[in-house]
Formats: structure tokens, C-alpha cells, sequence
């Protein structure tokens, strides 16, 4: 049994806020790769427009900047590759077979 510790408790509580349950899935993945477990050592600064950050905000529901920027690399780190994979698949079908019924 997974026991819960309390900056997982306090994860889900800010994650409840969200309004994406697709953001609360990517969550869900990355803390059961282990993606969000250890100690909080390291720091991402960066200057971005207001305007990018408000509507990001807006639309998942997030108000605090750490939480914003943990869910958008948690998103990108745990992404899934099938859009590559489908469109890199792109006319490796011959032409010449028969996709009717």
C-alpha cells in the first residue's frame, strides 16, 4: 500500500483547484514515475510576458507560479509521443492497397 505523505496530500489539494482533469492526469503520472518525489532543490527562474502567464492561469485554474511551472514541465516530461508517431507514419501505406470494405 502507497502510504501519502503530506506534500503529496497538499499536491492533490492545489491540484483539486485545477480545472483540467487532463492536468490532473499528468500529475497522476508523474508522481507514480517519481517524477515529484524527493526534496525540492531545484530552482527555475525566468521572465515571461503577463499575458501568457494570466491566460495559463486562467485556464488551468492555478494561481501560484511554482504550481504553474511544475504542472507545465510535469506535462511536457510525461507527454505522450503518439501525434509524432502518427504523423511521422505518413504514406507508409502503399498506394496500392485496399483500404474499402
Amino acid at each position: 500500500m502507497k502510504r501519502i505523505t503530506s506534500s503529496t496530500r497538499r499536491r492533490r489539494d492545489r491540484l483539486r483547484n485545477a480545472r483540467s482533469a487532463k492536468l490532473r492526469e499528468v500529475m497522476t503520472i508523474a508522481e507514480q514515475e517519481g517524477l515529484l518525489g524527493g526534496e525540492r532543490t531545484q530552482v527555475i527562474r525566468g521572465r515571461m510576458p503577463r499575458a501568457l502567464v494570466a491566460r495559463a492561469k486562467n485556464r488551468t485554474g492555478i494561481a501560484s507560479d511554482t504550481d504553474l511551472i511544475e504542472i507545465a514541465l510535469a506535462n511536457i516530461a510525461v507527454a505522450d509521443d503518439y501525434t509524432d508517431w502518427l504523423l511521422s507514419q505518413r504514406g507508409s501505406i502503399p498506394g496500392e492497397v485496399d483500404l474499402e470494405f
